[in-house]
């Protein structure tokens, strides 16, 4: 494994390993307005939710690496105290990066990328028409993290305001994950895209107590065949089976087949079992997977 001290790197490398590392991040496309009435637009991938009460988004126009200059956003939200912040889809990506150029101070980048101005109705900057999700935000405070090149500033923004594409939103008017069309930023020129395939979801949690990974019989635990992921979920429930509940599983089908077939052999029993536990997992049917395991 490789191990680097961050103090011996330079801000390039030290920014190449970080943004490659912690990653995806969202995108906060944030719009702008300086007191001459300027607008800006620009994105930060150093962002995110940090409160709903109050609901608060954090995102850092960091200084420029390479000479150690501020960006307009910082600018302008140090004097006035507002902005939107866009979310991006993928239908926008592609001008979302042309609006990170560095244009010269007064010049309109939803006029460069081709985006709508919406205006707003609480704050000054106006809106990305063509955003899926748009949050007016007041600022309420900005932090400096240093003077350095590649420091950040930390913009602490209050969500006043949200407006929400009906289009992505479900029958019970919540937001659908896999209609919004998110996408994320990676290192370098690369982003990701949240689509239909590679969405899943993992259990939380947080209403029943896992028995934890560690309860589960060592021989599970050292399996060759299942994953962390797969242990993880098996660790997720709340207790083992009884005796009864896994003797039961041996009417299962499959789980016959298995038995029948491997008499006299445990190595390639229990191989075959843990195959059947794992795909059981994949389908999300932990419980009947945690008895397969468990069988003699």
């Amino acid at each position: 494994m490789l191990t680097v001290e961050t103090s011996e790197l330079s801000p390039a490398q030290l920014q190449n390993y970080l943004q490659y590392a912690i990653a995806p991040r969202p995108i906060c496309f944030a719009s702008t307005i300086d007191e001459a009435g300027n607008v800006n637009l620009s994105p930060f991938s150093f962002f995110n939710l940090f409160s709903t009460n109050p609901a608060l988004c954090i995102f850092s126009p960091a200084r420029r690496v390479r000479d150690n200059t501020v960006k307009h956003t910082l600018e302008n939200v140090l004097q006035v105290k507002e902005c939107v912040i866009n979310m991006v889809d993928y239908a926008m990506v592609q001008q979302t990066s042309l609006a990170s150029t560095d244009y010269a101070k007064g010049v309109n980048e939803f006029e460069k990328a081709g985006f709508t101005m919406l205006p707003s109705v609480l704050v000054k900057p106006p809106r990305v028409a063509e955003a899926p999700v748009q949050m007016e935000c007041s600022i309420q405070e900005v932090i400096s993290l240093g003077e350095g090149p590649g420091a950040g500033n930390l913009v602490l923004a209050e969500i006043k305001l949200i407006h929400i594409k009906e289009e992505i939103l479900d029958a019970e008017g919540k937001i659908d994950q896999a209609k919004i069309d998110l996408v994320a930023r990676l290192g370098g020129d690369w982003y990701c895209r949240v689509t239909p395939e590679s969405l899943f979801k993992v259990a939380k949690p947080l209403t029943t107590l896992g028995i934890g990974v560690d309860a589960l019989p060592k021989g599970l635990r050292n399996s060759m065949v299942l994953t962390g992921n797969d242990l993880g979920m098996l660790g997720n429930v709340e207790q083992l089976p009884g005796a009864d509940e896994i003797d039961a599983i041996r009417n299962h089908a499959l789980v016959k087949e298995i038995m029948d077939a491997t008499i006299g052999d445990a190595v390639n029993r229990q191989r075959e079992l843990h195959e059947l536990a794992k795909e059981m997992l994949r389908k999300g049917n932990t419980a009947d997977a945690i008895k397969v395991v468990l069988l003699d």
